[in-house]
């Protein structure tokens, strides 16, 4: 499935997939938002369709069992909350309300990795793709920039099973044009090249890898980046065919290296095309500090300098620079 691009510059994923979802409700009656207190989206959403608009409070677990129950009754309902509560707070009702019965529900989730660094670590999501990827009939979908949030909404809203999107909560740069190809479960393949494999997902971590592979073509080394915005179901063909062309591959993500797009490519390549694999994230270990996103990204090295120095690493055979 494909959609048409919007010009959303200056905006976040997250306010483009609010626009996105309340102007598609105007077309499609069967659109409704289960909200959990959240606050920006009901004056989005909440006053173009107030029939259609339900704020459950902070009750992300019935939140979810009502998004179950609209489904069931023929509505594709878009529940909407932060990525930590909606991966483990409401994890059993997402599993056997949504999950277990494939309903069409769609989980808006704001604050993932890092995002909500400021909060602590009640409100970091580190393990929410894990938690969700785990669950079958899921879809599991990361946005790297504005443009690709908004043209979601059409695409999950004819989706006949479940899906969970995490949403970026600030301003980024666009990881390519507007119009570029976008679709679910297939990867865009932002550079080519054909030294090091780089797979990427979410705004910071495609931004570090395109970075690294600017400077990385300053050093005569090719890149290919790609943008794994589907982590599930994971587009196998492209990461062989890339993990082919080069032998190498690094994943950059923000999220635990357990459990999320690094493992999802490792299990890909043990199965298809074993080729030297590296995982950026963050390690097996719970944040123990606040700060910005960027300060925290910078802290477990999710950057374009830790990638440089990982590819080049790679390249030569060692361990480390």
């Amino acid at each position: 499935m494909t959609a048409e691009a919007p010009d959303l510059a200056g905006t976040t994923g997250r306010d483009a997939f609010r626009q996105a979802l309340t102007e598609h409700a105007g077309q499609d009656h069967r659109i409704w938002c289960c909200d959990s207190d959240m606050g920006g989206i009901a004056q989005d959403f909440g006053a173009a369709h107030p029939d259609r608009y339900v704020d459950l409070g902070i009750a992300e677990a019935t939140m979810m069992t009502t998004a179950a129950a609209l489904a069931a009754a023929g509505k594709i309902p878009f529940a909407h909350t932060m990525a930590s509560f909606a991966a483990l707070r409401a994890g059993e009702q997402v599993k056997v309300d949504i999950a277990y019965n494939n309903l069409p529900v769609h989980i808006a989730a704001t604050h993932g990795g890092l995002s909500g660094g400021h909060f602590g670590p009640t409100h970091q999501s580190l393990e929410d793709i894990a938690v969700m990827r785990a669950l079958p009939n899921m879809t599991v979908v990361v946005p790297s920039d504005p443009a690709t949030a908004a043209r979601l909404v059409p695409l999950l809203a004819e989706l006949s099973g479940p899906s969970y999107v995490r949403l970026g909560r600030r301003v980024t740069a666009p990881v390519g044009p507007v119009d570029r190809p976008f679709a679910l479960g297939r990867a865009e393949v932002l550079r080519e090249g054909g030294d090091v494999t780089l797979v990427a997902c979410g705004p910071h971590p495609v931004l570090a890898a395109l970075g690294a592979a600017d400077r990385l073509a300053a050093d005569g080394l090719g890149a290919t980046v790609l943008d794994m915005a589907t982590i599930k179901p994971l587009d196998v063909q492209a990461l062989v065919a890339a993990a082919e062309r080069t032998d190498r591959v690094i994943t950059v993500e923000d999220h635990s290296i357990i459990g999320g797009l690094g493992s999802a490519v490792a299990e890909a390549l043990a199965e298809h095309r074993p080729v030297p694999l590296r995982r950026i994230g963050v390690p097996d270990r719970f944040c123990d500090r606040v700060g910005s996103h960027e300060e925290l990204l910078a802290y477990f090295g999710i950057t374009d300098e830790r990638v440089y120095r990982t590819a080049l690493a790679l390249y030569k055979g060692v361990d480390d620079l």
